[in-house]
């Protein structure tokens, strides 16, 4: 076998990792490694400038196989693979050892064991480059569609892009009508009526010919791959149409928080949500009424439903802030004010979070009259009834803790989104699931609308909290993405994919049951029945492997022999650690 020539690039990131690990000490122990000519350590491996140096050093020590221990790969997997290219070098003969997220980071309390560690993974990735070969990609032709799931404000918006740009687009909504909270809310600053927005979108949508609008409908089978899936939706009728897409975008919004029964004095008739309250002043004349009487007392309590302690009573505590509750509050406040002149308001917040020109909607409304009284996380206010009357109590923290008791007519719990639940979608989609339970997405710098399942985006609220215009700009970066993908007419797809040895293969079928794709199908090689690998629906999962009992399966690049090779680095390691 010939002898590798190996160059391994150690990363200081600024001080994110050689504050943690002794760089210098890592190098000196795997220079010598088998296969290894170049050992160097650098700043910021990701900079223009050490991508240069690592480019020479491809090129002037004939390097055929590089190491990059730095951060993880999810952030700069692409960026090393375009520089291997660059330099001449086969982008799959490039590893990277991840020193910074599973040493540095995870270790911070011992510079030693982080370094041992930061070792041991190294020299498993020298071990796996010494192994690895020049893969080449998948090139298969696209199909210049694409399907959009949702029709609220992300959805609708999306669609049209893609049209504008010269895109068929089937949009598949699951409720009868189109538009989703957008549509239920009244004056939403600074986009004005909500349901007006939505029927001029709507409106325009109906007027191309290349949108397909299905209502009362829902995704129910997707399959192929990237650039060319097969799916099934599922219309009104019970029926399923068939249709051929290159790209898929989720936009299918969200929910809002729904208080527990007597959560802030939830159920009593005097207490509704935020967002029933804008569906109220969108079909009000204006007057607001609780039982008849004219409602002059007004509190809005805060942050309901987002930033909960992780020690609360919720099963699964929402931690996150929901971004556009302040802004749409303080914004209710002055349509009150202005219909209802008179009306006191006052406005019990933990942070008051109108960020950006909705800074403007709380200068507004101070000097309208509303009253801003901020209480401490871990001293919330409370809602009480007092001989028949309610009262929402709260410990101001402008004027030295003292107890506030404020009579009040209605109590508004400015609500925040959550998550909604379509594990349906989710499962047809194999959409991964972040912690907060929103769709997930590769990277929120890098790779803000990209999934791991490639050529589905997400955009909008589904993959988090969201303004409407901050979840337009995620949507038109989603058919930036995906038009980017089609348009093209082609796609290069990872090489990364099962491969059968049909000497060993005797046919028994339990990697194809195994197989979450449909990659594997049967087939018959010189008159004996063998399994054979669908290549452009393998994704590499490696599920098959491990069923098959005459190990006659591999994923390229991640051979028995590689992963073998980097077992056995680490285990090596370990033992002479101790």
């Amino acid at each position: 076998m010939k002898e590798r020539r190996i160059g391994v690039f150690i990363c200081h990131c600024g001080g994110n990792i050689s504050d943690y690990v002794e760089v210098e000490k890592v190098r000196k122990e795997i220079e010598n490694e088998p296969g290894v000519v170049l050992a160097r350590t650098q700043m910021f491996s990701c900079s223009d400038a050490a991508q240069e140096e690592m480019i020479s050093d491809i090129q002037n020590e004939n390097l055929d196989g590089i190491v990059v221990a730095s951060c993880s790969p999810k952030l700069h997997l692409h960026t090393f693979r375009a520089m291997s290219v660059r330099a001449g070098l086969n982008p799959y003969q490039y590893v990277q050892s991840n020193i910074r997220e599973q040493c540095s980071w995870a270790h911070r309390d011992s510079k030693p064991f982080a370094s041992d560690k930061a070792v041991r993974l190294v020299r498993a990735g020298i071990a796996k480059a010494r192994l690895s070969a020049a893969l080449t990609t998948m090139r298969v032709e696209t199909t210049p569609k694409v399907l959009v799931v949702g029709a609220g404000v992300a959805g609708l918006s999306a669609a049209l892009a893609l049209s504008d740009i010269g895109l068929p687009v089937f949009v598949v909504e699951k409720a009868e009508e189109v538009g989703g909270w957008t549509r239920k809310w009244g004056d939403m600053f600074p986009h004005g009526n909500g349901s007006n927005l939505i029927g001029e979108l709507h409106e325009k949508v109906k007027q191309r010919e290349d949108i397909t609008l299905f209502t009362q409908a829902e995704l129910v089978e997707k399959n192929g791959s990237m650039g060319s899936f097969t799916v099934k939706v599922q219309v009104e009728d019970g029926s399923t149409v068939s249709l051929e897409v290159g790209a898929i975008i989720v936009a299918t919004g969200f929910d809002t928080y729904q208080p527990e029964d007597g959560e802030f004095g939830h159920g009593h008739e005097c207490v509704v949500t935020l967002p029933e309250v804008k569906e109220l002043l969108a079909k009000d004349d204006g007057s607001l009424t609780v039982d008849g009487r004219r409602v002059e007392n007004i509190a809005y309590i805060y942050c309901v439903g987002s930033r909960q302690p992780e020690d609360s009573a919720a099963e699964s505590p929402n931690l996150y802030c929901s971004r556009y509750c302040c802004s749409a509050a303080v914004h209710t406040a002055i349509q009150v004010q202005d219909r209802n002149p008179g009306v006191h308001q006052f406005h019990l917040y933990r942070d008051m979070r109108t960020y950006g020109k909705n800074e403007i909607l709380y200068e507004e409304a101070s000097r309208k009259g509303s009253m801003f009284i901020r209480f401490e996380a871990e001293d919330p206010p409370e809602f009480v009834i007092d001989e028949g009357l309610p009262l929402v109590k709260v410990n101001g923290q402008l004027d030295e803790g003292e107890e506030l008791e404020i009579p009040v007519d209605l109590v508004v719990l400015v609500t925040g989104m959550v998550p909604r639940q379509n594990s349906k979608l989710a499962d047809v989609l194999k959409l991964p699931i972040g912690m907060d339970g929103f769709f997930n997405e590769i990277h929120p710098k890098l790779r803000p609308v990209e999934t791991v399942i490639d050529g589905v985006f997400i955009s909008g609220t589904c993959q988090g909290p969201k303004t409407l215009a901050e979840s337009v700009a995620s949507s038109l970066s989603a058919v930036s993405k995906s038009a980017g993908l089609v348009k093209k007419g082609y796609v290069d797809l990872e090489p990364y994919i099962a491969a059968i040895d049909s000497d060993r293969c005797l046919w028994c079928g339990e990697c194809q049951a195994a197989c979450p794709y449909g990659a594997i199908e049967k087939d018959t090689v010189n008159g004996k029945e063998v399994a054979r690998i669908i290549s452009s629906l393998c994704k590499g999962g490696g599920a098959c492997v491990p069923v098959c009992p005459e190990s006659a399966i591999e994923v390229k690049g991640y051979s028995d022999a590689e992963v073998g090779a980097i077992i056995d680095a680490l285990v090596e390691e370990a033992v002479l650690a101790k």
